[in-house]
């Protein structure tokens, strides 16, 4: 599987390099700015491309414009991009195309090597895959702002979040130590309180979630 990397750290661009051969991929380029990066994947067509959102010049969101211009280039492009803090309006922008094999994660979760290849493989098979941490900061907002959201049952909202992670039934089932027919219940109860349209596709099911709780 072939990536182009986009990390302006030097450090932290051959650490993830390390990462990446470690975890089966072929890295084919690595590069230092938003521009290099954008050259670097219509050179090589890469399988994925994994970006830093802040690049230079001005180190805010280069990296994310970046990837935005490549996935208009190249529809179904899987991108993941890297963040040292949660922006909420980072995740909405990128999940705007509603088109899947799309990454959202913080960079501390690059070391834990096996958890981060797959959900790297996970982008490439057409999944879309948000940092818990990410998933939290929505959840937060939306339980202030959003009485359906608010008046959730702990467990409830455990679920949601999850479901907004990219997790499936069966991976939930597995973590919560529930049966995935508990699990198939508690999102069917979550579809009626949030008014959400039922959808057995994993890709259009984290869209819903996620669209309600950025509203």
């Amino acid at each position: 599987m072939r990536v182009v990397i986009g990390e302006d750290e030097v450090l932290l661009r051959r650490g993830l390099m390390l990462v990446l051969e470690q975890g089966g991929f072929s890295v084919v380029e690595a590069t230092a700015d938003a521009a290099t990066l954008e050259d670097a994947v219509h050179r090589h067509g890469p399988d994925l491309v994994v970006t830093d959102i802040r690049m230079p010049p001005t180190h805010t969101d280069e990296g994310l414009q970046a990837a935005l211009r490549l996935r208009r280039s190249r529809p179904g492009l899987p991108i993941v991009v890297l963040s040292q803090h949660v922006q909420r309006r980072y995740a909405i922008d990128l999940l705007a195309d509603h088109a899947g094999h799309l990454g959202y994660l913080l960079k501390q979760r690059i070391a834990d090597i096996d958890a981060f290849c797959a959900d790297l493989r996970h982008v490439v098979a057409g999944e879309t895959v948000l940092d818990p941490e990410v998933v939290a900061v929505l959840m937060a907002r939306a339980g202030l702002a959003d009485r359906a959201v608010g008046e959730l049952t702990p467990r409830q909202r455990e679920v949601l979040a999850f479901m907004a992670q990219g997790r499936s039934n069966a991976w939930i089932a597995a973590h919560l130590r529930l049966s995935e027919k508990a699990v198939v219940k508690h999102t069917s109860n979550l579809y009626d309180a949030l008014g959400l349209r039922v959808d057995a596709d994993d890709h259009r099911r984290v869209l819903a979630v996620v669209r309600y709780l950025s509203r």
